[in-house]
């Protein structure tokens, strides 16, 4: 089975020229065989003659030009061409005049250029063809005949270009389709990205901002310049993580679930001078498919944007595990400040968390509170597609 599969993995490695070549040969063989013999195709009621010189040139004209079917498939149909003319004035009518309608619809299949000029001078050809093969027939084949025959062809023409049609727009619709996939994935690495950087630079500077007036409390400044490195490290471990995601080589071994990496989360906003009450209800569920994931970006936006534009404010952070889904609620009480250098954001990270939510299925809501401050509400679907 593996030899098979691996001989036709080598045949169609071959060149098409090769692979064409065994059909040409086919029908030369054919041609020759005595059972066969005068029983090919037969246009203006000629007697059929026995073989001779003309008649081998004839066939080789008709068999080994569909080698080059696909290559040179004007060339083909030309030799083709001239070679079935010879056979039906000479009246061989050797099998291989069978290969006129193969060559006729490898040209409407495969001709980049001149198209209708070939289809034009074949169309010419064929009227002295015919006007000669009836005055040297006996009579018995009538001019609607001829007419019938030559429609027969324009028919196999037809369908060649229908094949090539056919093959123009499938190429198109997975280009398309390759151009969509790689635009999806494009925006999911920004997406990645964005939750990623976003959150630890933000954290980073924060805490450098802090760092600048604690000159006159040494321990204080150590602890926060020690916060720096430790939110730098989490960012190039997140981030060789994301990296590892984007290898083709990747294994996608198992995974630590995001949800257990929260309180990671929430200690590293409060090491930003964030105070953050976090609440956990629930047990997680064996699989959640992206749920985890979804939530851990939530949460962690919604503590990114607290640090950026509520600074010091009352945050709350309450995550749900559910049978079904996850519930996730972070809310600021608006008490603080923003974060000096930070400035009015693209509003990429919340719409892109909620597309996140929307295609496993969840809801997801962001805006003001009645009460003031901010809050950031998702439901996630648990088990959903990754």
């Amino acid at each position: 089975m593996i030899s098979l599969r691996r001989a036709g993995d080598l045949w169609h490695r071959c060149d098409v020229t090769v692979r064409d070549l065994p059909l040409g040969l086919l029908f030369l063989v054919a041609s020759f065989l005595p059972g066969l013999r005068g029983n090919g195709t037969v246009i203006g009621d000629l007697p059929t003659r026995a073989l001779d010189g003309p008649a081998v040139v004839a066939v080789a004209l008709q068999c080994l030009p569909l080698a080059v079917r696909r290559r040179w498939p004007a060339v083909c149909l030309a030799a083709v061409t001239a070679g079935f003319a010879v056979d039906q004035l000479r009246g061989y009518h050797t099998f291989a005049g069978t290969a006129l309608p193969v060559a006729l619809l490898s040209a409407g299949a495969h001709l980049e250029r001149y198209r209708r000029t070939t289809a034009v001078l074949f169309s010419v050809a064929y009227v002295p063809l015919a006007v000669a093969l009836y005055r040297l027939g006996s009579g018995g084949e009538t001019p609607e005949e001829f007419v019938t025959f030559f429609l027969a062809l324009g028919l196999t023409w037809g369908i060649g270009v229908w094949l090539r049609s056919t093959r123009i727009e499938e190429a198109e619709r997975r280009l398309r389709v390759a151009e969509e996939t790689r635009a999806a994935e494009r925006t999911r690495i920004a997406r990645e990205l964005h939750d990623v950087v976003t959150h630890h630079v933000t954290a980073m500077v924060v805490q450098a901002e802090a760092a600048r007036y604690l000159t006159a409390a040494p321990d204080r400044l150590e602890q926060s310049l020690d916060a720096v490195t430790d939110t730098g490290r989490r960012a190039l471990t997140d981030l060789r993580h994301l990296l590892d995601l984007l290898n083709p080589d990747h294994g996608g071994g198992a995974r630590t679930p995001h949800v257990g990496r929260l309180i990671t989360l929430v200690e590293q906003t409060r090491r930003a001078g964030q105070p953050v009450e976090f609440t956990e209800r629930g047990t997680p569920a064996t699989s959640t498919g992206s749920a985890d994931l979804v939530a851990y970006r939530v949460v962690q936006e919604a503590l990114t944007n607290a640090l950026k534009y509520a600074h010091g404010s009352r945050t709350s952070v309450r995550v749900e595990h559910g049978d079904r889904d996850i519930t996730v609620e972070v809310g600021t009480d608006g008490s603080g400040s923003p974060t000096p250098g930070s400035t009015g954001g693209s509003g990429r990270g919340l719409a892109g968390l909620r597309r996140r939510v929307e295609v496993l299925g969840g809801d997801f809501s962001a805006g003001p509170h009645a009460g003031g401050g901010f809050v950031v509400q998702a439901r996630i679907p648990a088990g959903g597609r990754s």
